[in-house]
């Protein structure tokens, strides 16, 4: 976990960057194998109404400091989610509304029950409970695709981001293919074969029922990660009011496929 034990040393280590001014705040977290540009489409539109902050989680390859990333420490989302409350509180950000994405958004979740009144709003993103099935739950995953994943992660990892990348993002969409590669490929073997275990091995579902928080959840219309059926369970199982928004485009990372319609649904949820 971060601690801001001097002025600046959490911005600084999380590789935090405000953009805009105004009177709201907007926090964007990225999720697994990306870093901060993955909003790089999304900042500029959201920047001319709105303050919004970006960062580096410390598993991505854009920070120069690795040795942050501890797999013992990170072992659960609760480090991540102290991490992003040391850093609002270094930024002396009042008030928030968070967007998640993927894991970001679980670790958003308990970061408001730690620190409610750190957000107005929480923005879901892409996001899943827990990805594997269980009976009367669909995540998603076998516990056999999971074994798989993991298995091609720590034999060949170069491959696994080849083949997992033509599977997250649209297959037309050659650009953003290209950049979640290269991030997938920057972030590591050695540090994505832990966190996915972390990830892919989580289960929260008993948080949502404790979410209190007005959250907006959004979905593509065609996840390889994310069935439908979860986001459907997110919208009835959070306590809070909640609402379910799916945005017509293929994979994982409406921020880079569909970003223009992505920026509408945030404007709606801030309304």
């Amino acid at each position: 976990m971060v601690t801001p034990d001097q002025t600046g040393v959490v911005s600084s280590a999380m590789n935090a960057r405000t953009i805009g001014s105004g009177s709201e705040t907007i926090v964007l977290a990225h999720g697994f194998g990306t870093d901060q540009t993955i909003w790089d489409k999304v900042v500029p539109l959201l920047a001319q109404h709105y303050r919004v902050v970006v960062f580096d989680w410390p598993f991505c390859g854009a920070l120069k400091q690795r040795t942050m990333f501890d797999p013992l420490k990170y072992c659960s989302f609760e480090p991540f989610a102290d991490d992003v409350i040391s850093l609002m509180d270094e930024l002396e950000v009042e008030s928030s509304t968070f967007i998640g994405h993927s894991m970001s958004a679980m670790i958003g979740c308990i970061a408001s029950l730690k620190r409610p009144h750190l957000f107005t709003r929480l923005i879901l993103l892409c996001a899943s409970p827990r990805y594997l099935n269980v009976e009367g739950y669909e995540g998603g995953f076998r516990n056999s695709d999971v074994e798989g994943l993991l298995a091609a992660i720590e034999s060949d990892y170069e491959s696994w981001v080849s083949g997992f990348t033509s599977i997250a993002i649209d297959p037309n969409d050659v650009v953003s293919r290209e950049k979640f590669r290269e991030l997938l490929l920057s972030m590591g073997g050695d540090v994505a074969l832990p966190l996915a275990k972390t990830v892919f091995c989580s289960d929260h579902r008993d948080l949502l029922e404790k979410v209190e928080i007005p959250c907006t959840i959004v979905q593509t219309s065609n996840d390889m990660a994310v069935p439908r059926s979860v986001g459907l369970y997110l919208e009835k199982k959070i306590k809070g009011k909640s609402n379910l928004e799916f945005i017509d485009t293929i994979g994982h990372f409406p921020q880079l496929t569909a970003h223009l319609k992505l920026v509408e649904v945030i404007k709606r949820a801030l309304i």
